[in-house]
């Protein structure tokens, strides 16, 4: 089914992964045994004496200075906190010793304690009076019973000699339903932590299930090919209007398509197919009754090409386009036929025209484009004869009564259209979506608009063929094709490329009647 696709699959188990993301810590910590804790840390220790035993002298003055006893003296920082998840109470401490706690300092003799407390702690000092059990003896500093919310905390600054900084030392007392251990509580010189341990260990279990998920997008696709895939080598050609949409749907066809090849060589609609008339359908190494090309043709072919068999694809839409030195912006197909016989030879000749030459670009006898503005909005007229090769002098014929050259591709005829006073050339629709230097023209007062074909009545537009010499085998790759672009994921590559697809429901009833009206 679509919906259990690898994409689908892997979106899904994001969503979870998400969604776990944001409760797993939660769970966790209630999950977790609730216990009461009292965490401790040395915060600072640090001499303030001359350090004779360590070698460095330090600065000192008054008290520091005149007392032989300090001159080994340090100060440690001790931090004692509740960092459990449940409250202390006085009765919570262990042993029948009357004080709670023990902080016990190697090698070194208390001289002095002085107890800090934050602001929101005040409190607590009752529990630190000179009628509690708090005192020292040598180096051992008894520490009173004092009850502790979660999260508070007190200070004990201790001042010390007889033995150098960093010496060791350790809190020692139970807590019932609970334990006494080293943190590893922020210093005051040290930054928090952004996350918490158990937020950065969530994090990166998430980080490398999210890990696995994208390389399982990346591991190869198992799936099998769409069940219309054939394998082989194809070429387009013919029409150079139609060339994008033929580009565009070779290389979809390929990424879907393994093992096939699909070539695009267009060079003009009546050129690929006389190529394609004159094959001989057994001449093809390896084929038997249809070489592998598809010519696609702005318009039919000929009546005597009755060895290829046409598919109708798309109606395409061609447009007018006018260098901005001439304002005109409609014309009717009466006045376009005059001026493509150069009946009008300076714009001025019709109504809004400035006094300008009237030069035409055109493309070569093989364009189905040219062959679509002739049938149908020239009514089966022709253009006057060549008389540039390089759409700025009469070099090949100087009686013309106008300038007229003919180029190779559209591109070429918008270039030159775009740089030209007074020229006039045609083009298929999307190629004019974003024009500079000229304009699209209107024709008997209608826009040339693929939303409104079937209503306008614009008349330069035409059905898009493609042919094949016979009928190619249904298992060959040109019958796949075919049937790939004038149905399902095709049509949509058409559409984007400005054009109306045959098998829609509009799309069939113009096909029809152009072809009809053909």
């Amino acid at each position: 089914m679509v919906w259990l696709s690898t994409e689908n699959v892997i979106a899904v188990l994001a969503i979870l992964v998400g969604i776990a993301g944001a409760f797993v810590p939660v769970l966790l910590e209630r999950r977790v045994p609730r216990r009461k804790r009292i965490g401790y840390r040395r915060q600072m220790d640090t001499a303030i004496g001359d350090n004779v035993r360590t070698g460095d002298a330090n600065a000192r003055l008054g008290l520091f200075d005149e007392d032989p006893d300090m001159s080994d003296a340090t100060l440690v920082l001790l931090r004692i906190e509740n960092d459990g998840s449940l409250p202390i109470d006085v009765g919570d401490y262990t042993g029948r010793s009357p004080h709670g706690l023990t902080a016990v300092f190697e090698h070194r003799t208390i001289r002095g304690v002085a107890v800090t407390l934050p602001p929101e702690a005040d409190h607590l000092m009752e529990h630190f009076g000179p009628d509690t059990s708090l005192g020292y003896a040598g180096g051992r500093l008894h520490i009173p019973r004092v009850p502790l919310n979660r999260g508070e905390y007190y200070k004990l600054l201790v001042l010390l000699t007889g033995g150098p900084v960093d010496s060791g030392y350790t809190v020692i007392g139970g807590i019932q339903g609970g334990e006494t251990h080293e943190n590893h509580s922020a210093a005051p010189d040290e930054k928090p932590p952004v996350f918490s341990r158990l937020s950065q260990r969530v994090a990166i279990a998430l980080s490398l299930v999210i890990l696995g998920l994208a390389g399982l997008i990346l591991l190869p696709d198992a799936t099998p090919p769409p069940s219309y895939c054939e394998q082989g080598t194809l070429t387009l050609t013919g029409s150079t209007a139609f060339e994008e949409v033929a580009t565009e749907l070779a290389e979809k066809y390929m990424n879907a398509c393994e093992g096939s090849t699909i070539k695009v060589n267009a060079h003009g609609s009546r050129g690929g197919i006389r190529e394609l008339a004159a094959m001989d359908a057994k001449s093809v190494e390896g084929e038997d009754g249809s070489p592998p090309v598809i010519a696609f043709s702005d318009g039919p072919r000929p009546s005597s090409y009755t060895q290829l068999s046409e598919t109708r694809v798309a109606v395409s839409l061609f447009t007018l386009v006018l260098n901005d030195g001439v304002p005109i912006k409609n014309l009717s197909t009466r006045d376009v036929g005059r001026v493509f016989k150069g009946e009008i030879r300076n714009w001025n000749q019709l109504a809004g025209g400035p006094d300008r030459p009237v030069v035409l670009v055109s493309r070569g006898s093989s364009s189905g484009t040219r062959v679509t503005l002739q049938n149908r909005v020239l009514k089966g007229g022709s253009e006057i004869q060549e008389s540039s090769s390089d759409c700025l002098t009469k070099d090949i014929s100087p009686s013309a009564p106008v300038i007229r050259c003919e180029l190779d591709d559209t591109d070429q005829v918008l270039d030159t259209v775009a740089g030209t006073p007074g020229a006039i050339g045609y083009s298929e629709l999307r190629n004019t979506t974003t024009l500079k230097g000229m304009h699209r023209l209107n024709l008997n007062g209608h826009a040339p608009s693929i939303d409104h074909i079937q209503s306008s009545g614009y008349p330069y537009r035409e059905i898009e063929y493609a042919y094949t010499y016979g009928r190619p085998p249904a298992d060959s790759l040109a019958s796949s094709f075919l049937a790939y672009a004038i149905r399902g994921n095709g049509q949509d590559v058409v559409r984007t490329h400005g054009h109306l697809p045959c098998q829609t429901p509009v799309g069939l009833r113009m096909c029809g009647e152009d072809r009809s009206a053909g």
